[in-house]
């Protein structure tokens, strides 16, 4: 296979699917061209000021305000908005031509094969020989898309359905057609799993693919079960959420979302398509979804949908969920069903699931029929959309957001549950299934650190392909646990390296996993050549574990407390002054004390998607784990660079008092919680692990030198502590603080100004800790700081007063 190399990408439509692509290209670092159609008549905006349909902004008015809409919502589909000026916009009348420079065109139109085939036309006309050209299609078959195209085209034509949205939503479903290139499927695989952080599937050129089929399957299947069981929109949305590993959204707030006329235009395709499944029926619309349909409640976009926000007389706002039954809304309802109660005291979700079945109530009816209909769907579906069944897991795990997929699921059920499931709703299991139930219990299992699966073609298992870039820490077996307790496991990843991965709730930090920290730091320093901090949970680490300080604060027990907060600093002051080099692997949610550690980290390897800040504001204390330290350290570092002393230190003392979070890696550079040209970030999340390891062994192998402590770092004392306390006044004043908001920022500029010193002074790093420790336990011993503490463990939100 010859090498290729993308720098540059054409995105022709730029309607929501096509700019959300177009900027997840750009976040990459490529040169992106969005073009889309010009105008056929003016808008009142453009008559007002004159313009003719010849003027280049009336031409381009299509694709600029697509893609300023792109740009403006939420969550962003860009890690930086800098990275907006990577796309430059176009409409195909003017600007078509320009693809010809393009290492890859990717055609986002409406879904309609007639007018993607005149696109093509178009394209194939300016075209270079030997470019990539796909179609984002969700379910239009690639061999329909690719007739009467040259040669040459339909070589290097496929189709790459990326989910929506493109930054979020890992799948990316490649589709070869009749006359693909295997290379360029291989290509384009391996491009959107390493460059576009993708989990790339190559799929059959069958009706909605993989994902989509699947999940389409599960939602109409709901709707006809919210008939036959008789439950509601909430109870259904709170059987099939967080309790079974499936976003919050679940399964109705996420068709609101997607869009109902969406959803039944898939289902219209599935239907349509396959006439032979036997699910056939299931894909007709039921009554309550046509007739939504006929009243245009769709969901978001339409401002109702299966829910609505509902303002009453008095201004107060409430969510309102429609009865299915009389199609009227009212007010949300709260659920409850003992089957789910039970689950409660139980954290991990695979244990969760034979407690689930089980249950006697309508909960457990629900979930019995509901498995053994998707057990029976997905079965049947090998080798008709997939010869592998893993594809089948990571198109429901990357796509929709299951924490397992339906494999993985029945294997936690059991393989002979499953079956038994399957046939109380009076349908047979494929004949595969019963034949490895005969010889084998499960569809997964590891070796020597392999994911492997049972391939129903060789009838044996065979390990899943491309894990060799990968290091996933629950596949690694057990005699390379070289240390464990309630708070961590240390995993040898060989070649010399460590990995201290956290186990608590949450990843939350308390005294196993700081005790498990010093332990792994022990190990790493007399036996081995690195340390990384690193898990593969959903968030890196919410913080610390604000029960242990709120009970220690309620019981004054200040002594402890104060002993606690050391020990803390201790060890990120001993991550930072190892004799072996530390790399911290953050990713998701890094809050708190976990930004901390990755602050002390030598080299930070942070996925694309961390939101990291420290956010002790919220509850009521500055940052106590060396944060406050750290970040009066990077100010006095930035001095050299820049005269502006006072300056440098407020946008510091800022992104503490104001609780910035970065919502990317990206943005955490701007707020100096990464160090360019030292931190690293990598796009795909499952890689993360690979490439930390890499770079501690890296660092190991130049010859790492353990560092000293610092001595130098300089201190504004009284004027900057003077410009501070006269900020926080002036906001009191204004009422946008309030008194004891006031107060904390006051004890933080106390320690970032450090002390009262009467003229800009020298300081180590010891000086600073200790005014930070004695300022958070003064914080500490304060009523709200108590209010808010609880708030924070009652709800999980902060409490501002």
């Amino acid at each position: 296979m010859s090498k290729r190399t993308i720098k540059k990408v054409a995105v022709i439509g730029s309607g929501i699917m096509g700019s959300g692509i177009a900027c997840h290209l750009a976040n990459i670092g490529l040169e992106v061209l969005l073009l889309d159609i010009i105008p056929n008549a003016l808008n009142d905006a453009e008559k007002a000021k004159g313009f003719s349909l010849s003027d280049r902004s009336v031409r381009n008015r299509i694709v600029n305000t697509s893609f300023q809409n792109a740009v403006k919502s939420k969550p962003s589909p860009l890690y930086h908005p800098s990275f907006a000026k990577r796309v430059v916009l176009g409409n195909l009348d003017d600007d078509l031509a320009k693809i010809k420079s393009a290492d890859w065109i990717i055609e986002v139109v409406v879904e309609r094969l007639d007018i993607k085939q005149q696109v093509f036309v178009r394209i194939e006309q300016h075209r270079t020989p030997g470019t990539i050209i796909s179609s984002n299609t969700s379910g239009i078959p690639i061999a329909d898309m690719s007739q009467g195209r040259s040669e040459d085209f339909q070589k290097h034509f496929c189709g790459t359905h990326f989910f929506n949205p493109p930054r979020y939503l890992k799948l990316l479903e490649i589709i070869p057609g009749p006359k693909t290139d295997p290379d360029l499927l291989l290509f384009l695989s391996e491009y959107g799993e390493k460059f576009l952080g993708k989990t790339s599937i190559i799929t059959k050129d069958t009706p909605a693919f993989i994902g989509n089929r699947i999940g389409i399957f599960g939602i109409q299947s709901l709707f006809h079960q919210v008939n036959t069981l008789g439950l509601t929109i909430e109870e259904i949305d709170k059987l099939t959420g967080p309790v079974i590993g499936r976003p919050k959204s679940a399964t109705f707030r996420t068709v609101d979302v997607v869009g109902l006329d969406t959803l039944a235009h898939v289902a219209e395709g599935i239907h349509k398509n396959c006439p032979q499944d036997e699910a056939h029926d299931l894909f007709e619309p039921v009554d309550f979804v046509q007739k939504m349909l006929e009243n245009n409640w769709l969901g978001s976009k339409t401002k109702q949908g299966f829910y609505k926000k509902h303002t009453d007389k008095n201004g107060k706002k409430e969510i309102h969920a429609l009865n299915l039954k009389t199609l009227e809304y009212a007010p949300v309802k709260k659920v409850k069903f003992d089957t789910l109660d039970k689950t409660k005291p139980i954290e991990l979700v695979e244990d969760r699931y034979p407690i689930l079945i089980a249950g006697t109530d309508k909960a457990g009816e629900f979930y019995r029929a509901n498995f053994g209909a998707m057990f029976h769907y997905v079965s049947q579906r090998i080798p008709e959309i997939s010869d592998e069944l893993f594809a089948i897991d990571l198109a429901m795990k990357a796509g929709f957001g299951w924490l397992h997929g339906p494999f993985e699921i029945w294997d936690f059920i059991g393989i002979n549950q499953g079956i038994k499931l399957i046939e109380d709703l009076g349908k047979k299991a494929p004949d595969w299934i019963l034949a490895m139930a005969q010889a084998n219990q499960s569809f997964y299992h590891n070796e020597e650190g392999k994911r492997l699966f049972y391939d129903q073609r060789q009838k044996d298992y065979r390990p899943i392909p491309g894990q060799e870039a990968f290091i996933v820490l629950n596949q690694i077996e057990q005699q390379h646990i070289v240390f464990q307790n309630a708070g961590v496991v240390v995993h040898d990843l060989g070649d010399g390296i460590l990995n201290c991965g956290f186990k608590s709730k949450m990843n939350s930090i308390g005294g196993d996993v700081l005790a498990g920290l010093n332990t792994a730091l022990d190990l790493a320093e007399k036996q081995y050549d690195g340390l990384i901090i690193g898990n593969q949970g959903a968030n890196f680490s919410v913080g610390a574990n604000i029960g242990m300080i709120f009970m220690m604060a309620v019981e004054q027990e200040y002594d402890e407390l104060n002993a606690a907060i050391k020990y803390f600093q201790d060890t990120v002051m001993r991550l930072r002054y190892s004799c072996i080099p530390t790399v911290v692997a953050p990713h998701g949610l890094t809050l708190g004390g976990g930004c901390e550690l990755t602050l002390h980290a030598d080299r930070v390897v942070a996925a694309a998607e961390t939101y990291i800040g420290l956010v002790e504001f919220g509850v009521g204390v500055i940052p106590g784990g060396g944060g406050s330290k750290e970040l009066t350290l990077r100010a006095s570092d930035s001095y050299r660079k820049n005269d502006v002393q006072l300056n440098r230190l407020q946008e510091f003392f800022l992104t503490i008092g104001m609780a910035k979070v970065a919502t990317s890696a990206y943005e955490a550079y701007d707020l100096d919680l990464l160090q360019k040209g030292k931190d690293v970030v990598v796009v795909n999340k499952d890689r993360q692990i690979a490439v930390a390891k890499q770079t501690a062994r890296m660092m190991a192998d130049m010859g790492y030198t353990q560092p000293q402590q610092r001595q130098d770092i300089m201190v504004l004392g009284q004027q900057a502590l003077g410009m501070f306390l006269v900020g926080t006044d002036a906001m009191q004043a204004g009422h946008f603080i309030s008194e004891h908001d006031k107060k904390i920022a006051n004890k933080l500029a106390h320690v970032m100004a450090g002390g009262d010193l009467s003229e800009p002074t020298m300081v180590s790093e010891q000086y600073l800790l200790d005014l930070e420790r004695e300022a958070f336990l003064s914080l500490c011993g304060e009523r709200k700081t108590l209010e808010r503490l609880q708030q924070m463990i009652r709800t999980g939100k902060p409490l501002r007063n």
